[in-house]
């Protein structure tokens, strides 16, 4: 994995949102909106807990949060397999972000800053002070890294951000909400190459990959939307790790939280396929592909085409060749992230290679690599290459 893709990871897993106990029910309930994909009711939720608390930065801080995560979703950029296959938000195939959306960001993002150093300013020795300007900035950088593209320039609030936390826990070790930026710092770090290891070590981050998912872990134990963060990060680390149970064992408490929220359900069938269980994948697409046919509200970019690739690439292992061409075939003919359009060609290719069609398997996979290219989606073009000069057969 590259660095640039480590560092887009690490910012957007320790964007840090609110610690929604300490503000109240009603900013809790905003977020079970966010979580729950219905942005419209999250957005008015905000905006009334802004009116009933406008110095708090909490509140501006987790309307600038839902925007963001409704960025993403319109993106179709809220996968694992988005990470996995190398997402940079400088891809060809991901539009501007709306300009009153990316006006209510920077708006209420900088408001939160804003009030979170004046709280600093007024108590320097305010674990919650520091907690909110931590999370504030936290949330500033993985903004720029991932809808802005820029990476390296998200850096510096990013370090600020991690030293903020660190703050919190020298006044207040108890503060396991604090302890996902500096988790996740502490991971990312430790799977860097060892010169940039050590560059990020000058410039303040330390690396740790045990102790780090030890501290994200704490903070999926504590009671505030942290705990929604690090669970979906640990969803992407535990993936990363080969750990699919662990991975699946947290998914299952999403999917009580936030039983509207169908890409978790995508996420579970995801999983289950990276662990070499089709019949889990099939399970968990059933359920999903019921709750997609009967949700009414938007979808994200290329969602319909991110299904039906997965379904069809669990049907193909679960040896059901003609259900899942059928299901292939679909996703051509729909919005598409290339990179899902380049593993549908993948996918298409063995098809070919297992009906003995040779000649249709490489066409595939010059496809595949050329969409899986076009996309940054460095793997899905390498296998594409291999298959096209070795072919594929079942195990």
């Amino acid at each position: 994995m590259s660095r640039r893709f480590l560092i887009g990871v690490a910012l957007v897993l320790a964007a840090g949102t609110a610690n929604a106990g300490d503000v109240g029910e009603d900013l809790a309930r905003a977020y079970e909106f966010a979580y729950n994909l219905d942005h419209e009711a999250a957005a008015v939720a905000f905006e009334a807990a802004i009116v009933a608390e406008p110095h708090n930065p909490a509140t501006h801080r987790g309307l600038a949060a839902a925007t963001w995560m409704r960025l993403m979703f319109q993106r179709g950029t809220m996968t694992v397999d988005d990470y996995f296959v190398g997402l940079t938000p400088k891809s060809v195939d991901l539009p501007e972000p709306p300009a009153d959306l990316a006006t209510t960001f920077a708006e209420h993002s900088t408001r939160a800053v804003e009030l979170s150093e004046a709280m600093v300013k007024a108590d320097a020795d305010s674990p919650d002070a520091h907690y909110q300007l931590g999370a504030s900035l936290g949330l500033a950088a993985s903004y720029r890294a991932t809808i802005m593209g820029e990476t390296m320039g998200a850096l510096r609030p990013a370090k600020l951000a991690y030293a903020a936390h660190e703050r919190v826990l020298e006044l207040d070790p108890t503060r396991k909400d604090a302890m996902l930026v500096i988790g996740t710092y502490r991971y990312l770090v430790s799977t860097l190459p060892l010169p940039i290891r050590l560059m990020a070590r000058m410039v303040g981050f330390r690396g740790g990959r045990e102790e780090g998912l030890r501290l994200i872990r704490e903070a999926a134990t504590h009671e505030g939307e942290a705990r929604t963060e690090a669970e979906f990060g640990l969803v992407l680390l535990y993936n990363r790790e080969r750990e699919y149970a662990a991975a699946q064992h947290v998914i299952r408490g999403l999917k009580r939280r936030y039983p509207r929220n169908r890409v978790v359900w995508l996420e579970s069938a995801a999983t289950a396929l990276r662990d070499d269980r089709p019949a889990l994948a099939a399970s968990a697409l059933r359920e999903g592909f019921s709750m997609l046919e009967a949700d009414e509200r938007v979808r994200m970019q290329g969602e319909e085409a991110l299904w039906r690739y997965l379904r069809g690439k669990t049907r193909l292992e679960l040896k059901r060749d003609a259900a899942a061409r059928r299901d292939l075939l679909v996703v051509l003919d729909l919005d598409a992230r290339l990179w899902v359009t380049g593993r549908t060609h993948l996918e298409l290719g063995m098809l070919a290679d297992l009906a003995g069609d040779r000649q249709e398997a490489r066409r595939h996979y010059d496809q595949a690599r050329a969409f899986c290219s076009e996309g940054r989606d460095k793997r899905g073009a390498d296998l594409a290459k291999r298959l096209k000069k070795n072919g594929y057969r079942r195990e």
